[in-house]
């Protein structure tokens, strides 16, 4: 297949540029430099351009791009950055406005793209307390789940030129390049972690390794479309989540974040941290999908062991 992705450059488009290209794909990327190399095409996110004839005869148009949360100061990785009302906007749009530029020209292709793969995240549930949820559960509430809506709301186009629209719900990939752990690996070695305030809230987390094969799982699914959480079977309490990756690093964790603390130095963000998400990945389970890792302690050994 002819597959384009934007956001091949970021934690997960590259983790996933590389499987597919394994998997003997033809993966072109979406760059803003120019020139574009090789199996590369320019594009214009931010101000909406993208050449209809770019995506002409290709099968697939994947989204991942976006604003990551987090940022490098050198070779440190820091999980947040602060969360000022230009970052936030900035973040939204990065999202949005790329999802709606593909939208756009996966609807005006011809020959049209048949698949449109759109990123997006958990967040769309907002706090979910201790109720389980899947992909049948309405919006939650929150600047994340408004964000989410809008992200979704975006892909309109494309679905209503007749590609099918797959939305992937992301949780919390494990790996160590990125994600969650990318950032919290040196603290958490240097004994300085702890659970986020009171470690009661619910986080859906997955490993990599299911990441990849879930979104070939529902690329190769003609039958799948619409929301689909990837997420692990086993969602884990904040506080049960750190106290395995202290286990698997033979560390302490007994510097808790107290919420107050979180809300001082990152505003509305230092709330959606705290928020509680028990998601389940209900169409995964439906369809068949099987994962390599059901529990959480298990994706973190993977998580520290991959190349």
């Amino acid at each position: 297949m002819r597959v384009v992705i934007a956001g091949s450059s970021g934690f997960l488009g590259g983790q996933l540029t590389g499987r597919l290209r394994a998997a003997g794909h033809q993966v072109v990327r979406l760059v803003r430099r120019a020139p574009a190399g090789p199996d590369e095409l320019r594009w214009q996110p931010a101000t909406g351009v993208l050449d209809p004839v770019a995506l002409a005869g290709v099968d697939v148009v994947v989204n991942l791009a976006g604003t990551p949360l987090g940022t490098r100061v050198g070779r440190l990785q820091l999980p947040v950055r602060p969360w000022t009302a230009r970052y936030a906007a900035e973040f939204r749009a990065s999202r949005v406005t790329t999802t709606a530029t593909l939208a756009r020209a996966i609807a005006a292709a011809q020959p049209r793209p048949g698949v449109f793969l759109a990123g997006s995240g958990s967040g769309w549930y907002g706090d979910t307390g201790d109720t389980e949820v899947d992909e049948r559960a309405p919006a939650g509430t929150g600047s994340f789940a408004e964000m989410a809506r809008a992200w979704e709301a975006a892909t309109g186009p494309a679905q209503a030129a007749g590609a099918r629209v797959v939305i992937l719900r992301t949780g919390l990939p494990l790996h160590r390049d990125g994600g969650f752990l990318g950032p919290v690996l040196l603290p958490f070695r240097l004994g300085l972690g702890g659970k986020v305030s009171h470690g009661r809230q619910w986080q859906p987390w997955i490993s990599m390794a299911d990441w990849l094969a879930a979104v070939e799982f529902v690329l190769a699914r003609a039958d799948l479309a619409g929301p689909v959480n990837l997420v692990g079977p086993a969602p884990v309490t904040n506080a049960e989540l750190i106290r395995a990756l202290g286990e698997v690093l033979h560390r302490p964790t007994l510097l808790p974040v107290p919420a107050p603390a979180l809300r001082l130095l990152l505003g509305e963000l230092g709330r959606e941290v705290v928020r509680s998400q028990r998601v389940l990945p209900g169409v995964l389970r439906r369809a068949g999908f099987t994962f390599t890792h059901t529990d959480v302690r298990a994706a973190l050994r993977a998580a520290l062991q991959s190349p």
